[in-house]
């Protein structure tokens, strides 16, 4: 083969079939010292290195970008295990409530104080809002006329995981009512099981706060524990209600 047409084949390889082929063979430098020393790259600086400082140097990026991507990931790690204990606080409360009144005090207080949000609410639907004891609403807990739910919250009942982000004010208002001041994010989870019982709304004053990339695991377990222990609390506070109004009116008479 003449040194023309070496060249010529030389010419025909592209960049792509010379990676390709020292990927198929990781070891082509080995005893390879004189092409190694003739081979130069250029750094940030301006200045040609050999292939062995350029390699040291990747390694080094490598090892930085993985450690702190550790770091994140511990941070990550540390942040949800100090949701996970503020969770099961509330949730042994929420368990351990012996009245409904009981259960929303629970809530508001655990949503405001260990997890620092500036409101809570609980939206129980019900066919008969005005008539119940309980419509006035109590603490973080309010009874709403369903078809009233469905006009004012709308698409945002149909899902059966968390939506959050920036709601209008509209349904901000009807969320959190006789607020002074006005809530600005919203993650909300419907309350599910055995059909659609109600919703549960947390809400912060920071814009943003709240966005639909926001993982909502931790408020997940809430609203599914709230879905299954409000249902017949209500039910009894109902039934014992007419007890406590007919006593009421015994004692003046």
């Amino acid at each position: 083969m003449t040194e023309q047409t070496a060249q010529k084949k030389v010419d025909e390889l592209n960049h792509e079939q010379v990676a390709e082929y020292l990927r198929a063979h990781p070891d082509f430098f080995v005893g390879q010292d004189d092409l190694l020393r003739s081979l130069t790259l250029p750094h940030d600086s301006g200045q040609a290195i050999s292939l062995v400082e350029r390699q040291v140097h990747l390694f080094r990026e490598q090892r930085d970008a993985l450690r702190r991507e550790m770091v994140e990931l511990v941070s990550i790690a540390r942040h949800n295990d100090r949701l996970f204990e503020k969770s099961k606080r509330l949730l042994l409360q929420v368990i351990e409530a012996k009245t409904i009144n009981d259960m929303a005090a629970a809530v508001d207080d655990s949503m405001r104080g260990d997890f620092g949000l500036d409101a809570a609410s609980v939206l129980l639907f019900t066919d008969n809002a005005q008539g119940t004891s309980a419509s006035r609403g109590q603490g973080a807990l309010h009874l709403v006329d369903r078809s009233e739910a469905q006009r004012r919250l709308g698409t945002l009942l149909e899902g059966d995981r968390a939506v959050c982000g920036h709601f209008n004010e509209h349904e901000r208002s009807f969320l959190f009512p006789d607020r002074d001041e006005p809530i600005a994010s919203v993650a909300l989870m419907p309350l599910r099981h055995q059909g659609l019982v109600g919703v549960f709304a947390v809400g912060s004053c920071q814009p943003g706060y709240f966005d639909q990339n926001m993982g909502s695991l931790f408020l997940g377990y809430i609203s599914d524990t709230l879905s299954r222990l409000l249902p017949p609390m209500l039910r009894q506070h109902d039934a014992a209600a007419p007890v406590a109004d007919l006593a009421t009116e015994t004692g003046r008479v």
